[in-house]
């Protein structure tokens, strides 16, 4: 068995389209893995994974995107798949994912670009509009509430609070890194099973996803959510930009709820839910595609 066979590539070669490039960018003091596409002068389209995934979860997105006339850029964001993992807790606090994202806009030579964020990618966007409004022109939102919406439920919600087990789980030592690194990272794949309708990830897609998890292993992503409890509240709760909130109903990690509510916190929102629709929305509906490329033009 040859080294690519163990640890197959997790790059922009798994995209099959011209125009894809895999590039490393050092930015805000960490190398970061970037997948890019789309001519350089056309609007710019930062799409942000969350957990437990990487850049590949934009694959249908990305070339709708192009087509549509966009320049588009998908980190890996740090810890995961092929960019950095740097130790400490306090290096994945959300004001550190939020400065990388600002730091990778300004490295293509722009003020400011169009976001995109799904799971605690979203959590990422959603501060980035609050905490460096002028880096957003338009923010697009997968499944994730406001930063206020979440502490408010998670403070006066039981059933959210029984929702959010696995983020106080996240929080013990090295346990969860030990169960979620057993066996191949079987429960990993479990979580990704458990969360989205039957057959969003076939086994072609979870051995990808398995090979990401390999190269920086799991334990950053959990920090991601250690850190999320050490960061401080943004400057403001008030997002200015236009904002599309896309919502699959079936999230099981999520009261639906939150989705509304989070619109009250934008100036200018829009809410679109998709029922029977899981937390991974934008790998179950076209129209989530639509939707966004409507936003942004």
């Amino acid at each position: 068995m040859t080294d690519t066979d163990t640890h197959p590539s997790t790059d922009g070669s798994l995209i099959d389209a011209s125009g894809i490039e895999s590039t490393t960018r050092h930015v805000n003091g960490v190398r970061l893995h970037v997948v890019t596409a789309g001519d350089s002068d056309d609007p710019l389209v930062v799409l942000l994974h969350g957990h437990p995934d990487f850049w590949y979860g934009w694959r249908a997105q990305i070339p709708r995107l192009v087509e549509a006339g966009f320049r588009v850029v998908v980190p890996d964001q740090r810890g995961c798949n092929l960019s950095e993992a740097p130790d400490g807790i306090d290096s994945y606090r959300v004001s550190e994912l939020t400065a990388d994202v600002c730091a990778l806009i300004r490295d293509e030579g722009r003020e400011s670009a169009h976001l995109i964020g799904h799971d605690f990618g979203g959590f990422v966007a959603w501060n980035v509009a609050l905490r460096q409004p002028s880096a957003v022109d338009r923010l697009g939102i997968l499944n994730v509430p406001h930063p206020a919406v979440y502490r408010t439920t998670l403070r006066s919600s039981p059933e959210q609070i029984a929702r959010s087990w696995y983020v106080w789980f996240y929080q013990l030592p090295r346990l969860p890194e030990w169960i979620l690194s057993w066996n191949d990272a079987s429960r990993m794949v479990a979580a990704l099973e458990k969360t989205s309708n039957p057959g969003t990830f076939d086994r072609e897609t979870i051995d990808r996803y398995r090979a990401a998890w390999r190269h920086t292993g799991i334990g950053p992503r959990i920090d991601w959510y250690r850190g999320f409890l050490r960061t401080e509240s943004p400057p403001r709760e008030v997002v200015t930009q236009p904002t599309l909130v896309c919502w699959g109903e079936d999230d099981i990690a999520l009261v639906p709820s939150m989705a509304k509510q989070s619109i009250d916190y934008c100036e200018d929102g829009r809410l679109r839910t998709f029922p029977d629709a899981s937390h991974w929305v934008h790998h179950e509906r076209e129209e989530v595609t639509d939707e966004l490329i409507r936003h942004l033009s």
